[in-house]
């Protein structure tokens, strides 16, 4: 009877401790939706619990007055996009070849791979915008701002340490049926890497849905630039000339937040791990 006490006071312990970080992980999102309905600046403490008088959807009209809110929605989506499908395709094709395909150079390339982890991208830009812009002509194009990113290292090793993981006897046992290296990676390989899937597809979104350095050097026109350039410009240069600077500075962020939450919540359930060796008998 003790040890179910204990329990019951540890379970309830936890529960606790896990609501009271929930509470403090999620208040600076919660500060920073209600500072930007706020109609009247008040960055205290107190601002967390505003006066439903002081709420105003102004702050927002006023970015949508300044810079096109849509136009910057869209160009981000093409920018994203873009740069999803070629992490995707590439990093699941190198991943598989890296992981269960036997090749001269598989670990030169590899190593490589993870080379290219410790060079910061800050030390490419330079060379990246003379091939992009002078070499290729892409300037001012959605193809210069995705091209850089098309191919992520990062993605390339999360899928061959997930591809690694499953059975080869379910590769051997296709091959001797007849099926070709993509219908295996088509039919069996990627159905069984679900979370790693996932996992790519958040962590390359909100890196070129929040790279605004990028393509401000590429494209100097406002219809083809990205959100976060547009918010970057309006935060540095409009929103401190604003009626509530503090409100629009807020007000852009949660614009810029809000697609990403937005899809981690919707993701959020499939973080979960596959039995990859149910397929397997004995």
């Amino acid at each position: 009877m003790h040890d179910v006490r204990m329990s019951r006071g540890a379970r309830t312990l936890r529960a606790v401790v896990l609501a009271l970080g929930a509470v403090a992980f999620l208040f600076p999102f919660y500060y920073m939706v209600i500072g930007s309905l706020q109609a009247k600046p008040d960055p205290t403490i107190a601002g967390a619990f505003p006066n439903p008088a002081n709420i105003t959807g102004e702050n927002y009209a006023q970015i949508n007055d300044r810079i096109n809110l849509f136009q910057g929605l869209l160009n981000s989506g093409i920018f994203t996009a873009g740069v999803l499908i070629g992490t995707m395709v590439f990093g699941l094709l190198v991943g598989y070849a890296l992981a269960q395909l036997q090749w001269r150079g598989r670990g030169v390339t590899f190593a490589l791979a993870l080379l290219v982890q410790v060079v910061p991208f800050q030390l490419l830009i330079i060379p990246l915008y003379v091939l992009i812009a002078r070499d290729y002509g892409l300037a001012d194009n959605y193809l210069g701002m995705i091209l850089p990113f098309f191919i992520n290292s990062t993605a390339v090793i999360i899928f061959r340490q997930y591809f690694l993981q499953l059975p080869r006897e379910l590769f051997d046992a296709a091959r001797i049926d007849g099926a070709s290296e993509l219908k295996l990676l088509w039919r069996i390989a990627i159905p069984l890497v679900r979370p790693a899937l996932i996992t790519v597809v958040l962590l390359t979104f909100i890196g070129p849905w929040n790279e605004f350095l990028w393509p401000f050097l590429v494209t100097k026109e406002t219809s083809l630039q990205p959100l976060a350039v547009s918010l970057a410009n309006y935060i540095s240069n409009v929103a401190s000339s604003a009626s509530n600077p503090f409100g629009a500075t807020l007000a852009g962020a949660v614009v810029l937040a809000a697609p990403v939450v937005v899809l981690f919540i919707v993701f959020q359930r499939y973080f979960i791990s596959t039995d990859i060796g149910s397929g397997v008998k004995g």
